[in-house]
């Protein structure tokens, strides 16, 4: 920083922590570099050889996944194309037009913004763009399967925003949208937020659009877990039913990098700005140069591939729910189809609970997550377990492979078959599907390791 001094002054001022520590020991460091490497080394054979179920992880392309080591990752370009704060933007404005482009042109919108750098960060921006503090807004519970963002602890609460929470049908794992219209009506938040973390089916958008209009909230739709799903035709269309912005992820049914977008059809030119702001200087400084050119990448990719791609991963999904009961698991919404998304929800009470589950499951290879299901208390420890099928799809697996990882949850949680038997049938099942799908370049290792240097630190 320009002016500024480091080092110890031996004044014992503010950042004085004592004596200097002691240098490291000759070849220490590289040691470390060594076992970091190693260690993640690890982590991508670990994954080759297991199920992987986690609704919010997917995998990137080879195209995609090689602009995020280029030079764009060690640059800076506050602002807007062609209105940086910063010299040598060029390109990064050609990749950023074209990027936003194609995510117009994916969702088929006029507005859209790529500067988000995660589903929370795009999350606040529309926050910090739509709301003031002290503002109500409509969300649902974290037991019903919202997002950490929109509690207390979470983006609502840095807002200083006051959540209205809707009811809630745990039956068809939706909003109940009678006794939603009473309370919205009696206590007219300004914004309304729809979209789930356990997203099984759409949001009544349509339904509520007129209350909505006639108490003047705005309607905002968190489409992170949805977004390749809502693109590729596999879900509801909300910006077509009444939302007027879009927040997301990009990296889970939209098979992009860890980055964040807005998008949304806004009338208002003064509000567009206010979105565009709400993002830099709002939320963001820098926006991951690297991470917004291959979010491009995979946006084009997603043009091309993304409607068998979302058709697969809903097919999947579904194909899993059913094995998983017919195999006598409580899996949720059984009468309706249990899902709509590629999600399923899976209440284990009777096998152990939600945390005991995950954790017996992943020593077993198959990885998924703990969840909250309406009518927990706990966070830490519910009664669900929430299973996705976004990256056994990018891997190539059908309708066909979902039963035979039924099969798995069948022999390790009710047959009592032990964990290392499992987790051998897992790796062995997982063995034909190790290269990706639905994107250029398929056909390359998904799990590979770039060994780019050759060698470790001597």
């Amino acid at each position: 920083m320009a002016g500024g001094r480091t080092g110890s002054s031996g004044n014992g001022g503010v950042g004085a922590s004592g004596p200097a520590a002691a240098p490291p020991a000759a070849g220490e460091m590289a040691r470390a570099v060594a076992r970091i490497r190693g260690i993640v080394r690890t982590h991508s054979e670990r994954f080759e050889h297991a199920i992987p179920l986690i609704a919010s992880e997917n995998l990137l392309s080879p195209y995609a996944k090689e602009l995020l080591i280029s030079d764009f990752h060690s640059r800076y370009a506050e602002g807007l194309p062609g209105e940086r704060y910063y010299e040598g933007n060029e390109q990064v404005d050609e990749v950023e037009n074209l990027c936003l482009d194609l995510a117009r042109r994916l969702f088929r919108c006029s507005f859209a913004d790529v500067r988000p750098t995660s589903g929370t960060v795009a999350n606040l921006a529309v926050l910090k763009a739509l709301t003031e503090p002290g503002d109500l807004v409509g969300t649902s519970r974290l037991a019903d399967g919202a997002h950490i963002s929109s509690a207390g602890f979470g983006a609502f609460g840095l807002r200083g925003v006051k959540p209205v929470y809707y009811a809630w049908d745990p039956e068809r794992m939706t909003i109940d949208v009678p006794r939603t219209r009473e309370i919205l009506r009696a206590v007219r938040p300004k914004l309304c937020l729809f979209g789930l973390s356990l997203f099984l089916f759409p949001m009544p958008l349509d339904e509520l659009r007129p209350t909505l209009e006639e108490i003047g909230a705005r309607a905002w739709y968190d489409a992170a877990h949805v977004l390749g799903l809502i693109a590729g035709g596999e879900f509801q269309d909300p910006l077509r039913e009444g939302a007027m912005v879009m927040s997301a992820s990009t990296h889970k049914t939209l098979p992009g990098p860890q980055h964040g977008i807005l998008l949304g059809n806004v009338p208002d030119e003064e509000v567009v700005r206010k979105l565009q702001s709400g993002a830099f200087p709002g939320v963001t400084s820098n926006h991951h140069l690297n991470a917004m050119a291959a979010l491009a990448v995979s946006l084009a990719e997603h043009l091309e591939f993304g409607r068998e791609y979302a058709r697969r991963t809903v097919a999947n999904a579904r194909a899993l729910a059913q094995a998983l009961h017919d195999r006598g698991f409580d899996v949720l919404a059984a009468h309706l189809g249990f899902t709509r998304s590629h999600t399923i929800a899976v209440r284990v009470e009777k096998e152990g609970g939600g945390e005991s589950v995950a954790r017996r499951l992943a020593d077993a290879g198959i990885i998924a997550n703990k969840n909250l299901l309406p009518g927990d208390k706990s966070p830490k420890h519910p009664g669900g377990v929430r299973l996705g099928t976004p990256e056994l799809t990018r891997v190539g697996m059908g309708e066909r492979e979902m039963v035979r990882v039924a099969e798995l949850f069948d022999d390790l949680l009710h047959r009592g078959r032990s964990t290392e038997e499992v987790r051998g049938h897992a790796a062995e099942l997982k063995q034909g599907f190790t290269t990706l799908r639905y994107c250029f370049g398929a056909g390359e290792a998904a799990y590979r390791y770039y060994d780019l240097v050759g060698r470790d630190p001597a």
